[in-house]
């Protein structure tokens, strides 16, 4: 009998769950306060997602709601993409079901690896990786160079210099898993990482820095011009982990949160918003300007370009 009450309630419980994420998805709603300027160049941005529990699944939702008010063409993962296991159920329910309708649309995926994840991801065909722990893509006039945080090797950190310094993009933005900067208390700033890469960054006129691991928010004031924030909340949340600096911008500590990016000209705009389709931050700067720099402003058509 108590058996038969116990698989009764797990049950209604599974039940609730999925009216739950129902509801929800019929009324995911997001204000997009993006400048959706012609021939811009259009990104969102998730970190930490692969947890396969219903507030991924939630703010997977807002994402597509986003994807209709702002038609973004590509995301970027911030590294611990599949939490647990890697069999083929695991992709299925930690990352193309939630995604499943972005996915039908024909968004990109571009995936950085975390702490959580095992270097087979580098092949799995949705993430876009092409075999390879680290790489460069490029949109319009930005590229993106994702990196692989967890093993930092010499071979990594020359390829890092030669294709920065060669690319003529505007917008040199580079994402990965560990964070250069973060004031929560779990994980914090990888120092160490910090002083391998930021040299480089500042060397060869990278502008914004994206990083997870920290199952939070934050947007750091600039550092020697470079942009940085972390954002590794959008499949687990570390509710109240965060320590405000007086280096920090916006905090974020107590839900589920993704970004959208819009990148026109010398302008990025960018927008981050919450589970529930709330704004969190949302805010306008230029790239950083430095004597390597060889691009030119104006918005290029968004066709991708892999390295």
């Amino acid at each position: 009998m108590q058996a038969m009450r116990r698989g009764a309630l797990l049950v209604g419980l599974g039940t609730a769950i999925v009216l739950s994420y129902t509801a929800l998805s019929r009324s995911a709603s997001v204000e997009v306060q993006l400048p959706l300027k012609e021939g811009s160049v259009r990104f969102a941005v998730i970190g930490d997602s692969g947890t396969g529990d219903p507030g991924q699944y939630q703010l997977a939702q807002q994402m597509t709601a986003g994807l209709i008010k702002f038609p973004f063409t590509f995301v970027i993962m911030l590294g611990d993409n599949i939490y647990g296991s890697k069999n083929a159920d695991a992709f299925k329910r930690k990352f193309e079901k939630p995604y499943a309708d972005l996915l039908k649309q024909g968004v990109k995926f571009y995936a950085s690896l975390g702490n959580h994840d095992t270097s087979d991801e580098v092949f799995y065909k949705p993430f876009n990786m092409d075999g390879k722990r680290f790489y460069s893509f490029r949109v319009g006039n930005a590229e993106f160079f994702a990196l692989d945080s967890n093993y930092m090797d010499p071979a990594q950190l020359d390829w890092l210099r030669v294709k920065l310094r060669e690319s003529p993009a505007v917008w040199k933005i580079c994402y990965f898993h560990h964070a250069l900067f973060s004031n929560a208390r779990m994980h914090g700033s990888d120092l160490d990482l910090r002083k391998r890469l930021e040299p480089i960054f500042l060397e060869n006129g990278v502008s914004v820095v994206l990083s997870g691991h920290d199952h939070t928010y934050e947007r750091f004031k600039p550092q020697k011009g470079i942009r940085y924030f972390v954002l590794g909340n959008s499949g687990e949340v570390r509710v109240h982990d965060l320590r405000k600096s007086d280096d920090t911008d916006k905090a974020f500590d107590t839900d589920h949160a993704f970004m959208l990016g819009e990148i026109a000209g010398e302008e990025l705009h960018f927008q981050t918003i919450s589970r529930s389709g709330g704004i969190i931050d949302l805010g306008m700067f230029g790239p950083r300007k430095s004597p390597t720099s060889k691009g030119s402003g104006g918005a290029e058509a968004p066709a991708v370009e892999k390295n």
